[in-house]
C-alpha cells in the first residue's frame, strides 16, 4: 500500500492514510515511518486486532520503503 504516514489521534500510534483509507501501521518502527513521510508499506490487514488508537484498521507491517 501506498500513502502517507501520520501521527494517529492517541500518542504513539502511527497511521497510513491512502487517500480512500487509513490503516494502523503495527510494528512499523524505524526511520521510514516517520509523521510526513511518503511510503510503500506491505503487510497483513489484521482487522480483529484490537488496539489503544482507535483509529484506522490495523496493518502488521513487514517491510516499510520509501516512494
Amino acid at each position: 500500500m501506498r500513502g502517507v504516514v501520520q501521527d494517529g489521534v492517541e500518542p504513539g500510534c502511527l497511521i497510513l492514510a491512502t487517500g480512500t483509507e487509513q490503516y494502523l501501521l503495527l510494528g512499523a518502527g524505524g526511520a521510514m515511518a516517520k509523521p510526513g513521510a511518503e511510503v510503500v508499506v506491505t503487510g497483513r490487514v489484521e482487522p480483529d486486532t484490537l488496539t489503544t488508537c482507535q483509529q484506522g484498521v490495523p496493518l502488521a507491517v513487514t517491510d516499510v520503503r520509501p516512494t
